[in-house]
Protein backbone atom coordinates (compact mmCIF):
# COMPACT_ATOMS: atom_id res chain seq x y z
CA UNK A 1 0.00 0.00 0.00
CA UNK A 2 1.30 3.64 -0.88
CA UNK A 3 1.24 6.20 1.33
CA UNK A 4 -1.28 7.93 -0.87
CA UNK A 5 -3.56 5.39 -0.24
CA UNK A 6 -3.60 5.46 3.07
CA UNK A 7 -6.35 6.79 5.19
CA UNK A 8 -3.80 8.57 7.65
CA UNK A 9 -1.28 9.53 5.23
CA UNK A 10 -0.61 13.37 6.03
CA UNK A 11 -0.73 13.64 1.85
CA UNK A 12 -3.64 14.01 -0.19
CA UNK A 13 -3.80 11.74 -3.23
CA UNK A 14 -5.54 14.67 -5.39
CA UNK A 15 -4.30 18.52 -4.62
CA UNK A 16 -7.23 21.14 -5.53
CA UNK A 17 -6.56 23.51 -7.93
CA UNK A 18 -7.47 26.98 -6.65
CA UNK A 19 -6.63 28.81 -9.24
CA UNK A 20 -9.35 27.30 -11.27
CA UNK A 21 -11.50 25.10 -8.98
CA UNK A 22 -14.44 25.81 -11.14
CA UNK A 23 -12.49 24.75 -14.59
CA UNK A 24 -12.99 21.45 -15.93
CA UNK A 25 -10.32 19.05 -16.09
CA UNK A 26 -8.99 17.26 -18.87
CA UNK A 27 -6.60 15.03 -20.65
CA UNK A 28 -3.60 17.50 -21.77
CA UNK A 29 -0.87 16.59 -24.22
CA UNK A 30 2.40 17.75 -23.61
CA UNK A 31 5.29 17.35 -26.88
CA UNK A 32 8.40 18.20 -25.49
CA UNK A 33 12.35 18.50 -27.06
CA UNK A 34 14.93 18.27 -24.65
CA UNK A 35 18.79 17.72 -24.45
CA UNK A 36 19.81 14.37 -23.59
CA UNK A 37 21.24 14.39 -20.63
CA UNK A 38 21.15 11.87 -17.94
CA UNK A 39 19.14 13.89 -15.58
CA UNK A 40 16.53 15.31 -18.29
CA UNK A 41 13.67 13.14 -17.63
CA UNK A 42 13.94 12.85 -14.01
CA UNK A 43 13.88 16.69 -13.86
CA UNK A 44 10.35 17.19 -16.15
CA UNK A 45 8.51 14.07 -14.14
CA UNK A 46 9.71 15.71 -11.06
CA UNK A 47 7.46 18.99 -11.88
CA UNK A 48 4.85 16.23 -11.45
CA UNK A 49 5.73 14.05 -9.12
CA UNK A 50 5.94 17.55 -6.54
CA UNK A 51 2.38 17.87 -7.34
CA UNK A 52 1.19 14.45 -6.03
CA UNK A 53 0.46 13.55 -9.81
CA UNK A 54 1.44 10.09 -12.01
CA UNK A 55 1.21 10.95 -15.98
CA UNK A 56 -0.41 7.64 -17.61
CA UNK A 57 1.43 7.40 -20.82
CA UNK A 58 5.13 9.08 -21.00
CA UNK A 59 7.24 8.18 -24.61
CA UNK A 60 11.05 9.36 -24.59
CA UNK A 61 12.96 8.83 -28.08
CA UNK A 62 16.43 9.95 -28.14
CA UNK A 63 17.35 11.57 -31.68
CA UNK A 64 21.31 12.34 -31.63
CA UNK A 65 21.70 14.85 -28.71
CA UNK A 66 18.16 15.56 -27.99
CA UNK A 67 15.19 13.76 -26.73
CA UNK A 68 12.05 13.43 -27.96
CA UNK A 69 9.08 13.77 -25.03
CA UNK A 70 5.30 13.05 -24.61
CA UNK A 71 3.57 12.72 -21.37
CA UNK A 72 -0.14 12.57 -21.48
CA UNK A 73 -2.05 13.15 -17.85
CA UNK A 74 -4.98 13.47 -17.15
CA UNK A 75 -7.33 15.51 -14.17
CA UNK A 76 -5.55 18.98 -14.52
CA UNK A 77 -7.60 21.82 -15.07
CA UNK A 78 -5.85 23.83 -18.42
CA UNK A 79 -4.85 26.56 -16.10
CA UNK A 80 -2.83 24.29 -14.42
CA UNK A 81 -1.63 22.22 -17.48
CA UNK A 82 0.00 25.53 -18.40
CA UNK A 83 1.34 26.51 -15.23
CA UNK A 84 3.51 23.36 -15.42
CA UNK A 85 4.09 23.72 -19.17
CA UNK A 86 5.72 26.97 -18.32
CA UNK A 87 7.71 25.78 -15.31
CA UNK A 88 9.17 22.85 -17.97
CA UNK A 89 10.64 25.71 -20.51
CA UNK A 90 12.37 27.83 -17.37
CA UNK A 91 14.70 24.00 -17.05
CA UNK A 92 17.39 24.91 -18.78
CA UNK A 93 17.44 21.37 -20.37
CA UNK A 94 14.09 22.20 -22.10
CA UNK A 95 13.99 23.54 -25.97
CA UNK A 96 10.58 23.32 -26.39
CA UNK A 97 7.32 22.48 -24.91
CA UNK A 98 3.88 22.37 -26.99
CA UNK A 99 0.71 21.62 -24.73
CA UNK A 100 -3.00 20.29 -25.91
CA UNK A 101 -5.75 18.74 -25.22
CA UNK A 102 -5.53 15.04 -25.70
CA UNK A 103 -8.45 12.33 -26.02
CA UNK A 104 -7.76 9.79 -23.57
CA UNK A 105 -8.57 6.06 -24.87
CA UNK A 106 -8.58 3.55 -21.50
Amino acid sequence: MSALERFDSPFTPLRDDVWAAVSAHSCVYYQLSVEAEPDSLCRLLNLFALQFLTPHKVLMNQHGDMLNVEIEIAGLSWHRAELIAQKMRNLICVNEVSLQLAERAD
